[in-house]
This record gives structure tokens, sequence and C-alpha cells, in this order.
């Protein structure tokens, strides 16, 4: 099967699995396009927007110094995972076949199109990530006749439009985000006038080991749904992933571990059972070997975090609609130093959640005032407005002092766009500025 050599994957997986949400464009770094609209950022430094998401649970206090997390976000580089399907992505370099042998002498069927039945409810999602001048792909499932849909948080992860297409009318919906939990994986979505779809059927019996499933996604994000038979080979599988571009770690629990040739572009799509009802959403999969092992979220367990973001209810994880946004890049030191010194990396698109290394050997002072430093300003945004520009130091926002990237992340968090805060800062040549700001809607979280 060949693949687009832009193409890459969401995440790297240990265990040799990963997440399974394609992306094609420049996403690590500064985005190509915008980065003529932007302040100049430092030498070999870049940055992607900075949308104030908290510090998830377990992260370490600096992002740069790449502590655990939780979620399986889209990124881009990072460590030694080997990504499925794709030989040309950062951090892997391994095909996975679509058909192989295993140790044990099993063989794995190839993927083939999704018949009618298998399509019904299942959608192919495309998003634009426009601050990082790239383009995703996955899969969503239908949850209601109005269009409600279920998927991956990796699938819309820094999207700033998307778009769904149902697979068995071809009509294409423009899409919003009802909210997404990266620590689970899940996203809501909601088609814009949409009506009279055909929802999902959700298995209501739990599935056990030995059952035969079909999972049908968006395979290598063709545009075609593809189904993938294969046989359940565990429940309550654990899957880690490790830090890749704008992602941190993370591990998913109680997941439905499967035999069967799940790849990227999979990621948010249908488990289903031999009666052809979903018992799962597809999120990861193996890379490297024969046989694929493909990782699915039980649909039941995605349908409580989904059903806790449709009735709005605000988490400790959770994000309802879409993030307030300054639109800056923030440069962080990975030594938390007051005085800017030491192994500086860039705060990325969505505060702490999901964290890029820099360049890690990398010294100096930038400033000498504690804050949030600036790694670039995004035009058009309340950043650029307000005179903000590359090399600046954020000190306060509203009544609370900024000491550095995770602080402002926290203090921008606590508000929804359409706010408008205070927001003080300091400029290279030390000098002290205030202005107000009205933050805006940044990109999905």
């Amino acid at each position: 099967m060949s693949i687009n050599p832009r193409r890459r994957l969401a995440a790297a997986v240990t265990a040799a699995a990963a997440a399974l949400a394609l992306t094609v464009g420049t996403a690590a770094g500064l985005p190509a396009a915008a980065a003529s609209h932007t302040s100049t950022v430092a030498a070999t430094q870049s940055a992607i927007p900075f949308t104030g998401q908290p510090a998830n649970p377990g992260q370490a206090t600096d992002p740069g110094q790449g502590g655990q997390s939780s979620g399986l976000g889209q990124g881009n580089g990072g460590s030694a995972g080997i990504t499925p399907g794709n030989g040309t992505s950062p951090g892997g370099n391994a095909q996975s076949p679509n058909t192989g042998q295993g140790s044990n002498g099993s063989t794995q069927q190839e993927a083939s199109p999704a018949s009618a039945e298998e399509s019904t409810g299942v959608v192919l999602i495309d998003t634009q990530l426009g601050y990082e001048n790239a383009e995703a792909a996955g899969t969503g499932i239908v949850l209601s006749k109005d269009g409600l849909v279920l998927t991956n948080n990796d699938v819309i992860a820094d999207s700033t439009k998307i778009a769904v297409t149902v697979a068995t009318t071809g009509k294409t919906y423009e899409a919003s985000v009802v909210g997404s939990d990266s620590t689970k994986d899940v996203a809501v979505l909601r088609l814009k006038d949409a009506s009279n779809l055909q929802p999902a059927t959700i298995d209501e019996d739990s599935v056990d080991v030995g059952d035969d499933v079909t999972a049908v996604g968006n395979s290598e994000g063709q545009g075609q749904l593809q189904a993938a038979d294969g046989t359940v080979t565990d429940l309550g599988a654990s899957v880690t992933t490790t830090a890749q571009g704008t992602e941190d770690s993370e591990t998913l629990g109680d997941m439905i571990e499967v035999q069967a040739d799940i790849v990227s572009g999979d990621s948010g799509g249908a488990l289903l059972d031999d009666q052809g009802e979903v018992v799962g959403m597809n999120t990861a999969a193996s890379s490297g070997a024969p046989v694929v092992t493909g990782f699915a979220i039980p649909i039941e367990t995605a349908l409580t975090t989904a059903e806790s973001i449709i009735d709005g209810q605000q988490t400790s994880t959770n994000t309802i609609g879409y993030p307030a946004f300054l639109g800056i890049g923030v440069q962080q030191d990975s030594q938390s130093t007051q005085s800017g010194q030491g192994s500086q990396s860039i705060q990325p698109g969505d505060g702490n959640s999901n964290s890029q290394s820099g360049q890690s050997g990398q010294s100096g002072s930038t400033s000498q005032t504690a804050g949030a430093v600036v790694a670039g300003v995004y035009e058009d945004t309340p950043a650029a407005e307000a005179g903000l520009t590359a090399g600046d130091t954020i000190t306060q926002i509203g009544s609370t002092q900024i000491t550095d990237g995770t602080a402002l992340s926290s203090a921008i968090a606590e508000h929804k766009p359409g706010d408008t805060v205070s927001m003080s800062w300091t400029d290279a040549d030390g000098q002290s500025h205030t202005a107000e700001v009205t933050l805006t809607e940044g990109p999905a979280a």
C-alpha cells in the first residue's frame, strides 16, 4: 500500500504501538504558513500556538522536562517509537505490512473495503491545523441523528477546521468540537445542519476474548472506509505512548486488544462485533511485526466520557468547546529558573498537556524577569493586537502573577473565549506594559 511520505502519526507508543491519527504537513515547529506573520523567534527555536490548557496531573512542572501527562494527542518527532504503516514518519523506520505470519504461525487478513453495513454510522474526518500548516485524517462514530459524532481526541487536537463525511451518503458537513478529554483520548463533534443521520448500533453486551471483531476506519487517510477482520486477544490491556512532537507520553488502561490489521487513519473508528454492533473505538496499533496488534477503547468507557462532555460537565481533564487563545508561542526554561538561564524548550499549542522538546543543549539568557517568555506572536490574534513581540516576558494576567509558561497556561485556562483580561509584560529593554486583551477561540484542545 503506497502512502504519502509527508504523512506522520499522532504519537509513538511503547511496546511498538502507536496512536492512529494521520497528519500531513509541517506540524512540528513554527507553522511554515504562519512564519512570515509572526514576530522573530530566537535562532533554532520554534513555537506552536499556546492556548492555555492547564497542566495535566502527573506532568512535570516544566514542560521542557518531558514529564508524564495523559493524552494520545497529535505530535511529530520524538523518541524511538515505531510507527505503523509509515516508514518515513519521524520516530519510526519500519513499515507495517498488511498481511503477515506471527511467530506462532498465525496469519492476519488484509483489510478490505468496508461493506455498506459495516460503514453504517461511521464517518471520515479531515481536519486543518491552521497554526501548524498541516492537515489530519481520522474516523468517527455517529451517535445521534442530528449529528453528534464520537472520535479520538488525537484526531481533532490542534485543529482549526473540521470536515466530516458520512461514508454511506458521501455528504460532507462542517463540524465543531463539543468538547474533548485528552487524558481519555475522547472527543465529541457536532455536525452543522445535520439531520436524519443513521447512528451506529452500540453493543449492549460485553466482548470476550476469542470473539470475532472487525475494525472499520479511514485507513491511511485515503478517504475510503476499510474493514479489518480479527479476534479479541485480551481485555484490560494498557497502552503507553512515548513523547513525540507536541505530545507527552500517556497511558490508557482497560483497552480491548485485538489481532487485526488496524493502521494509521483508523483512529476514532468502530470496532464491530460479529453482529455489526460497536464494541470499541479504534485508538492504537502495533507496528514492525508481521501480525498487527490493535487497541480499542471499550465503547461504554468512551460513551461515559462523551456523555459528560455533551452534558457540559466540566472536569479537571476535559475542555468544553474550544479553549481561550492569546495567540503566542511560549519559551520555557527546563530548569525553571527566574533568570531565563538553562536549557530551553517551547511551550506547545495547548499549554502543558502536549509538551514539545526544544534545543535541550542550548543555554543562554533571554530575560532577567520572572514570567513566561514569548517565543513568537501569531498575526491577527489578541497578543498581536496588544503589541506583544518575541522576547517579551508576560508577568501578570488579571490579578495572577505569572512566573513561567505553566502559570500562564493555568491563568488563561481559567477564562473562556471572549473574556477580556488585563495583561502585563516587560519588553526586551526592560520597559513595563499593560493592556486589556480579549481572548479569542483557540484550536481544539
